[in-house]
């Protein structure tokens, strides 16, 4: 073998697929959303879209795919053309779904390359404002003293939010009945109207009604209070609770590196711009814009994280 010609063989094809990241995208990109439109979700994913186009200077259009946990999402992305034109927005579900479901349509290690974590969103526990507690302690001594009888809502059986309140139930050790609904909005329906007792869903969902005084916040679920909220944590009363969600870019595996890079790069710099600021304010939402490696390893160690409580909850879906 001509180790030579084998060496320079190699470092043209590294330097060609550089000069192919720098230029890239020469064709207009797709951004997968594996929810609705419409939501503060929804909203900096497109915002998100705008300046990339302004980096790019070519089309950056936003495709929904929801349904089934952002599984049909994450899917449709897995199985695209690993070029970097389409790539997708993903939350937490993509590291408990693994253990959740029993047979996904893609291996979520070998199949999709992480470009970045955009932000780290907060949960909240909110409740009707006329519920007989007005904060954490007075709500776990409530349930304590009424075994059975609260119940609370999420947006899914299996999600974040329902995985989270199983963890604060056990290291809190009350009871209450999870109410697993279609999505925030017919959760929130019902806990205005009477027929849930709490909902546990992202602050950025909840934030409007609070502030409207048709829902009482009782704690968010990070470590930290929301940065310009001063709302109260549950590490405020059991010291350590950490439980957030993650909105993130992946793209089909295989993608090269160079274009994970420059996207990550464009990416970052649309997060640092004032308007991604000020709406992440907005919405409770902490910048993190972390590299593509770094967002692979989180990824690995959340399923990990997630799996454990999927078991313990004794959790499945089909």
């Amino acid at each position: 073998m001509n180790w030579i010609k084998l060496g320079a063989g190699l470092l043209a094809a590294a330097l060609s697929l550089g000069a192919a990241a720098q230029d890239f995208p020469k064709a207009p990109v797709k951004i997968v959303i594996p929810f609705p439109p419409g939501g503060p979700t929804d909203t900096v994913g497109r915002l998100l879209a705008v300046k990339l186009q302004e980096s790019w200077g070519q089309p950056v259009v936003i495709d929904y795919k929801p349904g089934a946990g952002t599984v049909i999402g994450a899917d449709f992305v897995a199985k695209s053309a690993p070029d970097g034109l389409t790539f997708g927005m993903v939350n937490s579900s993509l590291a408990v779904n693994p253990t959740l479901r029993k047979r996904l349509p893609y291996d979520t290690t070998r199949d999709l390359a992480g470009i970045t974590q955009l932000f780290n969103m907060q949960l909240a526990i909110v409740a009707r404002p006329d519920a007989p507690f007005d904060n954490l302690k007075q709500l776990i001594a409530y349930a304590r003293s009424h075994p059975g009888k609260l119940n609370y809502g999420t947006p899914g059986a299996g999600s974040t939010t329902h995985l989270g309140a199983e963890l604060l139930k056990r290291e809190a050790g009350f009871e209450m009945q999870h109410v697993a609904m279609k999505g925030s909005a017919p959760a929130h329906t019902e806990l205005m109207g009477g027929r849930l007792d709490l909902v546990v869903d992202p602050f950025l969902s909840v934030l409007p009604y609070v502030q409207a005084g048709k829902m009482k916040l009782i704690a968010t679920m990070g470590a930290r209070r929301v940065s310009g909220h001063d709302y109260p944590t549950v590490a405020e009363v059991l010291p350590g609770f950490d439980v957030g969600a993650l909105l993130g870019f992946v793209a089909p595996a295989g993608t090269p590196k160079p274009v994970l890079q420059k996207i990550y790069a464009d990416t970052r710099k649309a997060l640092a711009s004032p308007e991604m600021k000020q709406r992440a304010q907005e919405y409770g939402l902490e910048i993190v814009g972390s590299k593509p490696e770094e967002f692979d390893a989180f990824i690995a160690s959340e399923m990990k994280r997630w799996g454990k409580v999927v078991v313990d909850a004794h959790i499945e879906i089909e």
